[in-house]
This record gives structure tokens, C-alpha cells and sequence, in this order.
């Protein structure tokens, strides 16, 4: 019997210059889709992905719609060259929420692209009067993370996966966690490159505004289970949908709990679209057990042809 799949898509900081070049290259869809995005967007989106420089993909205004659209275009891609291939849930990390509900239909292609353009100013503009940065904590639980959270005065981020959570705020806080890491045990704190404190308190400013660009957004109910960062769990009515695509741009990203979700509704095929297979290292934190297939590339979607179909 084949097993259910759900779709992955990244969304917070795997960008890669070069990536969507061999799609853009190969498909008349997908150069559509470049196209259309420039035209509403007006940026050298193909330019910058396709040959860089690399500072530019860190840029918020830049970053996201890079990702929306490579997303999307290895998702286009996917259904057109492997059309028996079927999908029963679709989840996306922070940005990656946005490319997971427009495959899903909640929103149009297009419209998807207004949203993240609207989305990618607001949390600019916030990065900008509210500076921060964000740091990986390796080896710490939720209750530590929690905690250390608390004593700094900033927020957790993302529960990505057991040992994996991610912590957001101001400089000045973060400069307080390395120590307090370290006496309650915890392996490794990393700093990440990013230009703002994601998913932090800082982002209110963020999040009010895009929930008062979503009031007359139009949202259909999406036609497969799209999980929720905010929530960790699926969302289907669009009152739910625009209150919880604001809040996470605020709230802790529930990524574990999404992928547990899944795993419990008896998905056992997870297949990852974006530049880097981010989230399927995640995956295995949580179930070493579960199958994935990253693509990235033209090719990898050739090479795993037989096992998108018949998994």
C-alpha cells in the first residue's frame, strides 16, 4: 500500500545563489513564475538567485521571496513531470508556512506573492527600529530553553526538534545566554546570520500589520491539512488561517510539534522542496525512523522519480 507523503518547505535562512537557475532553465512554468514575480514584485529576483551576491539573499525583502518562489517552482515542477504523484499534508517553516498554503490552494500564486512582499516589509521595518539577532541552542530541552528564555529577556523562536530550539530578541539579552547556557548544561550555543530577531516580541510591529493587510485577503479552505506554525497543528478556516499566519511572525515556531502531528495522522514520507535539506535533518531528530527525499534540483527530482510515485 502506498504510504501517505506531506511536503516540506523551508523558509528561514537556507538560501543558495544559483538555486532555481537549472528549473528556470528547463521549464517554461517555472520561467513563467520568475517572470510573474518580478513583474509584481519589482525586484531582479532571477538576477540575485540566480548569480548572487550571496549578501543580497540575507536581505529580508530579498530572502523570502527567493524562497516562496523556488519553493513553488520545485512544487509546479513536481505535479507537472510526476503527475500520479499525491500529497496528504503540506507543513513550511516561518516563510516556508506561505509556500506550504499556496500549494495547498489556500491562496493563488500571485496572491501568495503580494502576502510575502507585504510580509517582508513589515518584518524589515521592524528589524530595522527593533535591532536584534537569534542563537541555536544544541543540547537543551524545552524546560531549559524556557528558562534560559526568561533570565535574558528574550523569547524561544523555534522548537525545531529535541536538542534544537532557537532563541530570538535584542543584542544585549542574547549576550546573556551563552552563560546561562553553560551552567545549566547546555552543549553549544551558535549565533545565526540574520538580520532581525525573528519570532521574537520585537516583531509586534510586524505582526499587527500584516494581521490588518490579511482582514481582506482572499483565503480559500486549503484542500490538503496545512500545519500551523504557530499552532502545531493543521488550520483549514480562513479566520483561523489569518489569525495564526500573524501571530507566528511574533510567536514560537512549533515545528516539532507539526512534524509529531504528521507522524500521528500516519504520514511516513516526508519530501523536502527548497535549496538545503534543513528540515529533514530536523525530521530525524524527532523520528530517526521517518523516509525523506530532499529536492533541490532538476536532477534530484529526475533521481527520485520512482520513489515520489510509488513510495
Amino acid at each position: 500500500m502506498e504510504s501517505l507523503k506531506a511536503l516540506l518547505f523551508d523558509g528561514q535562512g537556507a538560501q543558495e545563489v544559483g538555486m532555481g537557475k537549472d528549473l528556470y532553465e528547463a521549464d517554461p512554468h517555472v520561467r513563467h513564475l520568475y517572470e510573474e514575480a518580478e513583474r509584481l514584485l519589482g525586484i531582479p529576483l532571477r538576477s540575485v538567485s540566480f548569480s548572487g551576491p550571496a549578501e543580497a539573499l540575507t536581505e529580508t525583502v530579498i530572502a523570502q521571496p527567493a524562497l516562496f518562489v523556488h519553493g513553488f517552482a520545485l512544487f509546479t515542477l513536481l505535479q507537472n513531470r510526476l503527475p500520479a504523484f499525491r500529497f496528504s499534508a503540506v507543513a513550511g517553516l516561518s516563510l516556508g508556512e506561505l509556500t506550504a498554503h499556496a500549494a495547498a490552494g489556500t491562496f493563488s500564486y500571485s496572491d501568495g506573492l503580494r502576502l510575502v512582499k507585504e510580509r517582508a516589509l513589515a518584518i524589515q521595518r521592524a528589524a530595522e527600529e527593533s535591532p536584534g539577532s537569534m542563537v541555536a541552542l544544541v543540547g537543551a530541552d524545552r524546560k531549559v530553553a524556557d528558562a534560559i528564555a526568561r533570565e535574558a529577556q528574550v523569547d524561544v523562536a523555534n522548537y525545531n526538534a529535541p536538542g534544537q530550539i532557537v532563541l530570538s530578541g535584542s543584542r544585549r539579552g542574547l549576550a546573556l545566554v551563552p552563560e546561562l547556557a553553560s551552567r545549566r548544561g547546555v552543549r553549544k550555543v551558535i549565533p545565526l546570520e540574520v538580520s532581525g530577531a525573528f519570532h521574537s516580541r520585537l516583531m509586534r510591529k510586524a505582526a499587527e500589520e500584516l494581521q490588518a493587510f490579511l482582514e481582506d485577503f482572499p483565503l480559500e479552505i486549503p484542500r490538503v491539512p496545512v500545519y500551523s506554525n504557530f499552532l502545531g497543528r493543521p488550520v483549514r478556516e480562513p479566520a483561523e488561517i489569518r489569525r495564526s499566519l500573524a501571530a507566528q511572525i511574533e510567536g514560537s515556531v512549533q515545528w516539532e510539534d507539526c512534524m509529531r502531528g504528521m507522524l500521528d495522522c500516519g504520514v511516513r514520507q516526508f519530501v523536502e522542496l527548497g535549496p538545503r535539506p534543513v528540515l529533514l535533518g530536523l525530521l530525524r531528530r524527532i523520528e530517526p525512523r521517518a523516509a525523506g527525499i530532499a529536492l533541490a534540483t532538476l536532477e534530484d527530482l529526475q533521481s527520485h522519480e520512482h520513489e515520489l510515485v510509488e513510495g
